[in-house]
């Protein structure tokens, strides 16, 4: 009879150990048997694959090169089951591409050897913490609508949760990419840990790596104290990497280091910490557009599009704008005290017919200005203000119109013009200044600068996101 038996564990407190070395095996029997769980430890695939239909476990972990076989068919095998449980892998050390392949068959975790116990205990905690099975997000924010490209990736974020998988989230601007990273969080093994976000194209080329690693006290001037950078503050949790395509190329190679070894070096510092972090990243941009052009390495991307979310735009769920739009209302309403407006049959029938090419962030400004602009507590088509030309177009042409045709007096004329042109692209960013400014053209400073100086101020709701 195993140790693991006579402790009288409970079977589902059980762990599956697949490994041909007996050292390894022994090693990792004993650590598991310190944290309280029971271990049934093998040597082959068809050992394990025979426990499996016998015996019901909390995890299993496998080595990747065994007698009979790899472990990914071992992955493979227990997700064609339809089974909850999680499957970490060991591999060599330093092989990414195992590792990749590994999580991208279906396994929650890996970890290389040689096996360092902290970084298995972790590991070993993370999985057992799994939630029950859900077959959609049960906590936090919701993505609201019951069109078919949203049960999609509802169904998908359920999936993803119950992994340690990088996910790589692309979409529009304000199309959502946020809002999922975090329900992946909030619906996995880290949801009790920090999920840091991080806007990677806000960060001056000269500070990021300060920023990601954190710095010694006297590593170059001003650092008058230690500091921890976005990686240690994410420990045990999730980091999210928005806009990662305007990471700078040197910090790319920096950050797909930290990524495989789990460990990173402050600046100043001689020796590197160990990070438990899961990455989850996001774009507006094409990604693989960028590896062609050079802009974007290309092992970093396939580090980080381990698996791939894409969120739908909202003109492809147009059902669900009058259900998006209620629910916004209810939450303006909420913030300012007031019973929330309504939207008349005709306000929400223009609505449904925008093609909304800032998304649900664009929705949510235009009802915000609606809601304070219009006379009565029901919105008519006039409050909503929706562009009838494209996004991409200037707005010359409509002001003329506007106008009746008179462009006279010419500076006031002008402002007009370059004020409209400057909302049309934070509308179309979602109000991300970075990217606003990219689009027309400009520096940041320079966009900040024409901000001030014609008036525009970021909607509070969304500044409120970010704490300004």
């Amino acid at each position: 009879m195993k140790r693991s038996e006579r402790r009288g564990q409970k079977r589902d407190s059980h762990v599956l150990v697949v490994d041909d070395e007996p050292d390894i095996r022994e090693l990792l029997e004993l650590t598991l048997i310190k944290m309280g769980l029971g271990v049934v430890a093998v040597g082959t695939i068809d050992e394990a694959k025979a426990r499996l239909e016998k015996d019901r476990f909390a995890l299993c972990l496998t080595d990747m090169r065994l007698p009979d076989g790899e472990g990914l068919e071992l992955v493979r095998h227990i997700a064609g089951m339809n089974s909850d449980l999680p499957v970490a892998v060991i591999t060599a050390y330093g092989s990414a591409e195992n590792a990749v392949a590994a999580l991208k068959a279906g396994a929650f975790d890996y970890v290389s050897k040689p096996v360092g116990l902290d970084q298995l205990r972790a590991l070993v905690l993370s999985a057992l913490s799994l939630p029950a099975h859900v077959e959609a997000p049960v906590k936090g924010q919701q993505l609201l609508g019951t069109s078919a490209p949203l049960q999609q990736v509802r169904e998908l974020i359920a999936k993803l949760a119950r992994t340690q998988a990088p996910v790589y989230i692309s979409g529009e601007s304000g199309s959502g990419k946020e809002l999922a990273a975090r329900l992946i969080h909030d619906n996995g093994a880290r949801r009790d840990k920090p999920f840091v976000p991080v806007n990677c194209g806000a960060i001056p080329d000269t500070l990021v790596e300060s920023e990601f690693f954190g710095y010694r006290k006297g590593a170059f001037t001003g650092a008058d104290q230690d500091r921890d950078g976005f990686f240690q503050a994410a420990n045990g949790g999730t980091l999210f990497l928005d806009e990662v395509a305007d990471l700078p190329l040197g910090m790319q190679v920096k950050l797909l280091r930290a990524i495989q070894e789990k460990r990173v070096r402050k600046i100043g510092a001689t020796q590197e910490d160990p990070v438990d972090v899961r990455v989850i990243s996001a774009t507006h941009e094409d990604l693989a557009k960028g590896v062609e052009t050079g802009r974007f390495r290309q092992d970093l991307f396939y580090r980080l599009n381990v698996i791939e979310l894409t969120m739908p735009a909202l003109r492809e769920c147009r059902e669900d704008i009058p259900l998006i739009a209620q629910s916004i209302l209810a939450r303006l309403a909420a913030g300012a005290g007031r019973p929330p407006a309504t939207l008349s049959p005709a306000a929400l029938e223009e609505l449904s017919r925008y093609d909304f090419p800032g998304n649900v962030r664009e929705l949510e400004n235009v009802l915000e200005r609606a809601t304070a602009l219009s006379a009565s507590p029901e919105i008519e088509p006039d409050d909503l203000r929706l562009r009838p030309y494209p996004a991409e177009e200037a707005p010359a042409e409509a002001l003329r119109a506007e106008a009746g045709g008179s462009i006279a007096p010419l500076p006031q004329y002008l402002d007009r013009v370059e004020r409209e042109a400057i909302l049309v692209a934070l509308s179309k960013t979602g109000f991300n200044r970075t990217a606003a400014a990219k689009v027309l053209g400009l520096t940041f400073r320079q966009l900040r600068y024409r901000m001030q100086r014609l008036g525009i101020r970021e909607p509070a709701s969304q500044a409120g996101e970010r704490g300004e």
